[in-house]
């Protein structure tokens, strides 16, 4: 697939998991909640505490589609300008909003109309002045060069065709000292390509997600520094057995290569402080 063709398949499954949403139903590819937080299965379920989950409306939380929490990973202070690439419900950004405080902003970003209008729903319900959802696309950030104390995102870079515009964008919004905090699902080591392909249509519904080498490498490329990449759920062959099976796979034939091979986790990077010169004729593109 290219690139607008995965563009066009990634705004139809967030439009219908926000119309889902709307209808009084949950954000989940076909699973049921689990405890009013996510889908029943062990990527997207039981990411917020009940405190947080107080907080927000409940609509904010059943259209969550991540595989994190990066606003309980990221350390956010008060006057802060954040960024969440791929808001969905807006749940992270609200959360965001109340920790950076009245004298901080909290910017959401989304390309999908259903989503971006189930979000100011929420915003207006919860009552938050310090937001403002924007509308486009991760590779292409509508904000100005050095405006944004910190980018968080949940499994949403994964999606993206073109991982290196997305994070080339995300250093060049960041301030010099500006910190990029995200949750998103990686693989580890190598992986057959007919296996990679089923188990990362289940890994989110949709996902492209990269080797964690890969993504580092990928991150250094844009120029940022103290990059780490830090696993928070390692995913067991039991936990892709259903949806395998379902999928005409001998999934004991394959456990070497599934089982413990993929992961959510937490990913931080920080801008310099001062860029470093342009060193070529392509390296500044």
């Amino acid at each position: 697939m290219n690139t607008p063709d995965i563009m066009e398949v990634v705004k139809e499954k967030y439009g219908q998991a926000a119309l889902r949403v709307t209808n009084g139903g949950s954000s989940c590819c076909g699973a049921s909640p689990v405890n009013g937080s996510g889908c029943g299965d062990p990527i997207t379920s039981n990411l917020y505490d009940a405190l947080q989950a107080g907080q927000i409306p409940e609509e904010a939380l059943l259209a969550s589609l991540g595989c994190g929490n990066p606003t309980a990973l990221a350390k956010l202070n008060p006057g802060e300008v954040i960024l969440d690439l791929g808001f969905g419900g807006g749940i992270d950004v609200l959360l965001s909003a109340k920790r950076v405080g009245p004298t901080g902003k909290a910017y959401g970003l989304d390309m999908t109309d259903e989503m971006l209008a189930l979000a100011n729903e929420n915003k207006r319900k919860a009552g938050v002045e310090n937001v403002e959802f924007l509308k486009g696309e991760i590779e292409h950030i509508p904000l100005p060069d050095n405006s944004v104390d910190v980018i968080i995102s949940n499994c949403v870079i994964n999606l993206s065709a073109d991982k290196d515009r997305v994070l080339r964008e995300a250093f060049r919004v960041l301030k010099p000292g500006g910190r990029l905090a995200v949750s998103d699902v990686v693989t580890r080591g190598e992986m057959l390509p007919e296996i990679r392909k089923n188990v990362l249509l289940w890994v989110g519904c949709v996902a492209g997600a990269l080797e964690e080498q890969e993504y580092q490498n990928k991150l250094r490329m844009a120029g940022f520094e103290q990059i780490e990449l830090e696993p928070t759920r390692v995913y067991r062959l039991e936990d892709a057995r259903e949806f395998l099976s379902g999928q005409n796979i001998d999934v004991d034939a394959i456990a070497p290569q599934v089982d413990g091979k993929f992961m959510s986790a937490f990913i931080r990077a920080v801008k310099p402080q001062q860029e470093k010169a342009c060193c070529g004729p392509t390296c500044c593109n």
